[in-house]
């Protein structure tokens, strides 16, 4: 316990800190203007990057709106919008709700479950048939309706592995400390990431998890190019990607503060 203390202590002393007022002196990039999604790239499962399948992601009413009313059948058409650059050290802010009938031809776990990729891999680089991107993944739950706790901002790992208390961690999603959020209410997430070190997640103005050391390495990614998987590699930027697995989901006010890996206050 001591000694995980002491990680912990000295990695908060390591890494830069960024106070509100810098915030507040710097500016925020919009990365999704309201009208269009031309500064974003879709790569579904079992199609070409920059195939919008379906029409899967689509703008209405100045929100982004994940969808699957045109599709078939869903056949495991995992999905993924992606902004067209990578970031390093950043604080991301997003607003999310979950909403409509999920299809019950896709995977059980994927009821009111969706998710915002970070540290991505560029999706040029994912071949067709790749189910997920190697990625982090900040998950999006919303509560069944069952009294059962289901918390939102929870930490999975396609194709990755992070350090959390101390050691790297084997389960391929971390829960959060979040409390559970029913219905289709809108709910702001937040990321701070820095780099290759501390990542940060916040629900609702609350920290829920921390952890650090993003790298590659880890499972459940399928029908990758072996020459990207390079196990134990650091991830010291990659992309942001909005996800699509079966429930709708809905996006808007998407906004990123580029942060100074060398200022500390």
């Amino acid at each position: 316990m001591k000694l995980i203390f002491s990680f912990a202590a000295l990695l908060f002393f390591s890494l830069p800190v960024f106070s509100q007022s810098d915030a507040d002196n710097k500016k925020w990039i919009t990365l999704f203007n309201g009208k269009d999604i031309n500064d974003w790239v879709a790569k579904i499962n079992h199609h070409d990057v920059g195939d919008n399948y379906g029409n899967t992601f689509r703008v209405e009413d100045g929100i982004i709106k994940v969808r699957y009313d045109q599709y078939d059948t869903f056949n495991e058409q995992f999905g993924h919008l992606y902004y067209k650059q990578p970031f390093s050290y950043y604080h991301l802010v997003f607003e999310y709700r979950i909403v409509g009938e999920w299809r019950k031809d896709a995977p059980e776990y994927t009821i009111k479950n969706s998710g915002v990729m970070i540290h991505s891999q560029d999706p040029k680089t994912m071949r067709r048939d790749q189910n997920w991107p190697i990625s982090i993944e900040f998950q999006l739950l919303g509560g069944l309706g069952d009294g059962v706790p289901r918390p939102t901002g929870n930490m999975c790992s396609p194709g990755t592995d992070v350090v959390f208390q101390g050691k790297i961690d084997s389960r391929h999603c971390i829960p959060s400390s979040s409390k559970t959020y029913d219905g289709d209410q809108w709910v702001k997430g937040e990321i701070i990431v820095l780099g290759d070190s501390l990542i940060t997640h916040i629900i609702n103005g609350d920290t829920v998890l921390q952890y650090s050391k993003p790298q590659i390495g880890g499972g459940v990614v399928n029908n990758y190019d072996p020459a990207i998987k390079q196990d134990g590699k650091l991830l010291k930027e990659g992309f942001i990607a909005l996800q699509s697995e079966g429930q709708p989901v809905d996006f808007r006010n998407i906004k990123i503060l580029i942060l100074d890996p060398k200022s500390k206050k």
